[in-house]
């Protein structure tokens, strides 16, 4: 059978990690290893941690990295020792869910076919009532979001392929990341998730939603900590991910539209009292695209689908809960 490693990634949060280890360590699916990387913690949770350790067996390996590296990095740092012992399949999970005991097992029977290089399931908010998010999806206004985000339950999507997953909770083939590229660490945290399946996308990979794989997160467990982080990584990566991964016969439209909703939603943070929050991701966002422009022209050289199948797989309007958008949209075309 296919080993996998499940990546955690744990920064001050180690009674959500505690948790979220005891109902990994009851997936059906063998063989797997939980890699515990802890992110510069400076709470107790390094010792807590080995502490857990020392009363279970091998199968849980423990990374301390001495500083937080992001989530991009602290995933990076787990993947890396995935690949450097010869593993084939990493898993990525939130230290704030908890996953069905079935959940890898299904992961792992929807990505056993050739062109799936990731997996996806159905996230659940903690209660179990409401969605979290059944795959991401990516808009021609160059704005992601998650799919089915705050429906019932009941009203899933059923599987089938999708635009992108989620890093909460998915599965990738190390063959693929060893062709793509990791996790690009200049996105920290927020639509780093969808950008690796954007570059997947553009390299030929199918990105595989099955609701079968269900999982219950707690939404925002680890942002909320940390005052305008959530701002500043929106308006820094949001530009980062339409430079790096939108075809060129795509730029225009695409970019037209993402210009017009990024000072939008910047007016928006200004009211908001986020205005220094956004002004600094924004600044940011310049200095970044300028660095990117070799590795844009890599992605898109080495890309292997057409222009036509990327645009057929974005979703074709402005997000669900782009309400202010569509008011204006509304105001001036008549158009919801």
């Amino acid at each position: 059978m296919e080993r996998v490693a499940i990546v955690v990634l744990n920064w001050n949060g180690i009674a959500d990690t505690l948790d979220c280890i005891d109902s990994l360590r009851q997936q059906t699916y063998k063989p797997f290893t939980i890699v515990i990387v802890d992110n510069g913690s400076n709470d107790n949770s390094c010792d807590l941690l080995d502490n857990y350790n020392r009363g279970h067996d091998n199968s849980i390996q423990i990374i301390h990295n001495t500083k937080n590296l992001g989530f991009t990095g602290g995933v990076n740092t787990g993947i890396k020792w995935a690949i450097k012992n010869g593993y084939d399949y990493v898993a990525l999970f939130n230290n704030d869910a908890i996953a069905d005991k079935k959940w890898l097992q299904e992961l792992v029977d929807a990505i056993k076919s050739k062109e799936i290089g990731i997996t996806t399931g159905l996230l659940l908010l903690g209660d179990g009532k409401e969605i979290d998010c059944t795959g991401e999806q990516y808009s021609n206004w160059g704005l992601p979001f998650p799919r089915d985000r705050n429906h019932k339950k009941n009203k899933a999507s059923s599987g089938g392929l999708v635009f992108g997953a989620s890093g909460g909770a998915s599965l990738y083939k190390i063959k693929m990341l060893n062709e793509i590229g990791l996790f690009d660490e200049s996105f920290f945290a927020y639509y780093e998730d969808v950008d690796i399946s954007f570059r997947a996308q553009l390299a030929g990979w199918k990105v595989a939603y099955t609701p079968k794989a269900i999982a219950y997160h707690k939404q925002g467990a680890t942002a909320d900590k940390i005052s305008g982080f959530a701002v500043y990584q929106t308006f820094k990566n949001l530009p980062l991910l339409y430079i790096k991964n939108v075809p060129r016969g795509l730029l225009f439209q695409v970019g037209i539209r993402i210009k017009f909703a990024y000072w939008l939603m910047f007016a928006k943070a200004i009211i908001k009292g986020d205005g220094v929050s956004a002004m600094k991701g924004m600044s940011m966002s310049i200095v970044l695209a300028i660095r990117k422009l070799g590795e844009r022209h890599s992605i898109q050289n080495n890309k292997k689908v057409t222009t036509e199948y990327i645009q057929n797989i974005l979703w074709k309007d402005l997000p669900p809960e782009q309400t202010g958008l569509r008011k204006l949209r509304r105001f001036f075309t008549g158009k919801c």
